[in-house]
C-alpha cells in the first residue's frame, strides 16, 4: 500500500484503533514523522497526546547506518551482531550522546511540560513506519520501565512482518495499515509525499492536540 502523505496514514491507522476512542488510553508519537501520523490517531480517538523520544545508535563509520537506539533514560536496544567488533567506548559515548539529544528535542518540543503518565492505561505508540525496529523498540522499553501501561500497543501504517513478529513476542500488540511481507527497504518507499517534519512543525503540532482528551498533566 502507498500513503498519500503521513495525514492520511495517520487516518488509515486511527480506523483500526476506533474501539479504543473515549477510553482510558494515551497516545505516544515518536518524533518527528510520526507526530504527523500520530496527531490524526489523538484526534480521532479523542485522547491525549505526548512524545516518547528515541535516536538511533550510529554505525562509527556509516553514520547513516543504525546499529541500535537509545530512549531519554538511556535505555538501550543494540543489534548483537552489528556491535561485535566496534569499541565499546564509542558505543557508551555514542549513546550518551544520542540521549542528550533526545533529552534536548523534549525541551524544544515541548518546553518542559512533564510527560503524560499512563499507569493502568493503554498505551498506543505511534510511527510513520518501521524499518529496522530499533527505536519502536527502545520506546517499548522505555515505556514498560517508566510509564507501566496495562497494555501496549505499537501503531503504525506499515511495517515488516518479522519485526512485527517479534514485537508481539514481546508482548506487544502491533497495529499496522500493511504489514510487509518483503519490506521495501525504506518507510518512504510506501509514501507519495514524504517530506521531512521539521522540529517546528513537531512544535506546532504539539500546541495543537494538547487539549486532546482529559488526563491531567502530570510527572510519570
Amino acid at each position: 500500500m502507498i500513503f498519500r502523505d503521513r495525514v492520511e496514514a495517520g487516518k488509515k491507522l486511527a480506523k483500526l484503533l476506533k474501539k479504543y476512542g473515549g477510553g482510558e488510553v494515551v497516545v505516544y508519537a515518536l518524533p518527528r514523522g510520526g507526530v504527523v501520523v500520530g496527531a490524526e490517531v489523538a484526534k480521532a480517538l479523542n485522547a491525549p497526546l505526548d512524545l516518547i523520544i528515541t535516536r538511533k545508535i550510529r554505525h562509527p563509520y556509516s553514520p547513516e547506518y543504525a546499529i541500535g537506539a537509545v530512549a531519554e533514560n538511556g535505555h538501550s536496544i543494540l543489534n548483537k551482531d552489528e556491535v561485535l567488533g566496534i569499541d565499546e567506548e564509542y558505543l557508551k559515548e555514542e549513546g550518551y550522546k544520542q540521549q542528550l539529544e533526545a533529552r534536548r528535542r523534549r525541551e524544544v518540543y515541548l518546553s518542559g511540560r512533564k510527560p503524560i503518565p499512563c499507569r493502568g492505561k493503554v498505551a498506543i505508540l505511534v510511527d510513520d513506519g518501521i524499518a529496522t525496529g530499533f527505536t519502536v523498540k527502545a520506546a517499548v522499553s522505555e515505556l514498560k520501565l517508566h510509564y507501566f501501561p496495562k497494555k501496549i500497543i505499537v501503531a503504525v501504517p506499515v511495517a515488516p512482518v518479522d519485526i512485527a513478529e517479534e514485537l508481539e513476542k514481546e508482548g506487544v500488540e502491533v497495529k499496522a495499515v500493511s504489514l510487509e511481507e518483503d519490506f521495501l527497504g525504506a518507510i518512504g518507499a510506501y509514501y507519495r509525499d514524504f517530506s521531512t517534519v521539521e522540529d517546528s512543525d513537531v512544535v506546532k503540532i504539539m500546541k495543537k492536540v494538547k487539549g486532546y482528551g482529559h488526563i491531567p498533566i502530570q510527572a510519570v
